[in-house]
């Protein structure tokens, strides 16, 4: 499926008509018709705002695939948990956190404890990097996230990067918040399914180029 028939597709989904979505954007209804037809194309800065408006990633607003599959409902998990690895992630890495002790050959590792929940993150590499985050109650394991990422451009910022990650939320807890921007450079994230099984990605655009990617997944273990 092209962006066109996509764009057509989420604004029925939500039951908008052509000029509610105009006026959110703050443009005519003649443009979202183009859109639509495949007349025109929406610039960047239109296409980040259908991608928050319709609750979808950039890329997959983009790419030609098939709509996305309704995300999996919720499952019964502990709020205090969830607070607890948002909490973890801005003490870290995002925080800028100490690195202790290697637990590999160069590895990277970061922990933070708080009660009976212990977090840890470890990586390895630089600007092409894979790891792994996991959460410990008392002492056994029972939720893991992997991720695997590469700077694609020399303007990357690792600053700007760890100032999207300080943003992580509840409603979003595996990196950072769904749409993040600063000046010339813009964050998204996008996940599916739930805290027990998903899968997402993110990535940092700086004018409108791509120059970071980072995909994750993980879930639940017993």
């Amino acid at each position: 499926m092209d962006t066109a028939s996509k764009i057509t597709y989420y604004r029925k989904k939500m039951g908008k008509s052509q000029e509610t979505i105009a006026e959110a954007l703050g443009l005519s209804r003649q443009a979202v018709a183009k859109w639509e037809s495949g007349e025109s194309q929406p610039d960047i800065s239109n296409i980040l705002a259908l991608s928050k408006l319709f609750g979808i990633s950039v890329d997959y607003l983009v790419k030609e695939e098939d709509c996305q599959k309704e995300t999996d409902p919720p499952v019964n998990r502990t709020d205090s948990v969830i607070d607890f690895l948002c909490t973890a992630k801005r003490k870290t890495y995002a925080g800028r956190g100490h690195e202790i002790n290697s637990s590999r050959i160069k590895s990277h590792d970061l922990k933070y404890t708080e009660g009976e929940l212990e977090y840890y993150d470890s990586y390895l590499g630089g600007e092409n990097f894979a790891g792994e985050e996991g959460l410990w109650k008392k002492g056994i394991p029972f939720w893991s996230m992997n991720y695997v990422g590469r700077v694609l451009d020399n303007s990357f910022s690792g600053d700007f990067l760890k100032s999207a990650l300080l943003n992580v939320a509840p409603s979003l807890p595996y990196r950072g918040p769904e749409i993040y921007r600063n000046e010339n450079k813009i964050y998204s994230c996008s996940v599916t399914g739930n805290f027990d099984w998903f899968h997402g990605k993110e990535v940092i655009y700086h004018d409108e180029k791509k120059v970071y990617e980072c995909l994750f997944h993980g879930g639940s273990i017993k």
